[in-house]
């Protein structure tokens, strides 16, 4: 329900965006008239791009849910540490590669006044607070967490606990016990920051698939709308592959993962269908349109570089597994080289 009161907001802010400093700009910036212009045939490449996205989005989301049909693909097997590597490469790739970039673009346009959009730069330090507020989020939810685990088993608040502990460390009847219940609250501190990556990344996934919807609805160029079909489809594919990863070790509940998947694999479809219906007063190039699609992603950017580089990949290649496997780890680099290298020739296209 948070990530719908999210999209809301994004789509009320994108309606009715007003009090901006977007005086003395350029005559030729708003809705631009090419040769390759023409309304008829990106009508039509518009739908087919909606269902080639959503198809291949479903997939790429269900691909690691349905995982259990392949037993190498099993959560606690090699194989599925390498593909969620991968993933986590396209991700981070995302961020720098495509999400970054397209802020700078836009932030910088000479659409805009000089002052003091291109005077300052909005998109790192956007990028940098939305960053340290999913860090904040990290953060408290695990304290929460833990607090609420430790009045549920009756241990009183945290350093309590901890005193606790020690004490019956020293007593070694109980030390099987103490052993079980720590493995039990590692095991549900694990789950729970797995619930907290796959809600935080989707946040992150879904504001830059708005902002791709959006455009792509709104363009009137087959030229440019025909090469983004194939990158967003694989785009797609491989991030989907990462959020279904995530989602898969959060083991939620069938409606939660049902709600998930929908998200993520309509909201690029629903934006082209809103940029369609906005086409008539929604322009790429007016200045409130570039300001508020650079804040915005500039926004998903933070999120997808920190959830990328700290909450899987950091987390997966510190974590005892690979610690433990210096082959396993080699060829984890090697799959996040693959994903980052593949998604950044994207950009090409894209």
């Amino acid at each position: 329900m948070a990530t719908k009161h999210f999209l809301l907001a994004i789509f009320v802010l994108l309606l009715s965006f007003g009090p901006l400093n977007v005086s003395a700009v350029s005559p030729q910036c708003g809705k631009e008239i090419t040769q390759c212009h023409n309304k008829e045939e990106a009508l039509k490449m518009k739908i087919i791009a909606i269902a080639a996205i959503l198809v291949m989005s479903m997939i790429g989301v269900c691909l690691p849910l349905f995982s259990h049909m392949v037993p190498a693909l099993q959560p606690d097997k090699n194989l599925f540490v390498v593909v969620k590597a991968f993933a986590s490469g396209v991700i981070l790739a995302t961020g720098y590669m495509h999400v970054l970039p397209d802020s700078f673009e836009d932030l910088t346009s000479e659409c805009l006044p000089e002052r003091p959009w291109r005077k300052f730069p909005f998109t790192t330090f956007v990028a940098m607070l939305s960053a340290i507020v999913c860090m904040m989020v990290d953060s408290i939810s695990m304290s929460r967490y833990k607090k609420s685990f430790l009045r549920a088993t009756g241990n009183g608040d945290l350093r309590n606990s901890t005193k606790i502990e020690s004490a019956e460390s020293a007593d070694i009847g109980h030390g099987r016990e103490r052993k079980i219940e720590e493995g039990i609250n590692t095991k549900e501190e694990q789950l729970m920051k797995h619930r907290i990556v796959a809600k935080v990344l989707e946040t992150g996934i879904v504001v830059h698939s708005v902002v791709i919807g959006l455009s792509m609805g709104s363009s009137e160029n087959p030229c440019t709308i025909r090469p983004l079909i194939a990158a967003i489809c694989f785009h797609q594919l491989f991030e989907g592959m990462g959020l279904g990863g995530c989602i898969l070790q959060a083991e939620f509940g069938s409606k939660m993962k049902v709600i998930m998947m929908f998200f993520f694999s309509c909201t690029t479809p629903f934006g082209i269908v809103l940029g369609i219906a906005l086409s008539n007063v929604y322009e790429d190039n007016s200045p409130k349109s570039l300001i508020v699609e650079g804040l915005l992603n500039a926004c998903s950017s933070g999120l997808l570089n920190y959830m990328a580089l700290v909450d899987l990949l950091a987390a997966e290649f510190m974590g005892p597994k690979l610690q433990s496997n210096i082959k396993l780890q080699v060829w984890s680099y090697i799959a996040v080289l693959l994903g980052a290298g593949g998604m950044s020739v994207m950009a090409i296209w894209a």
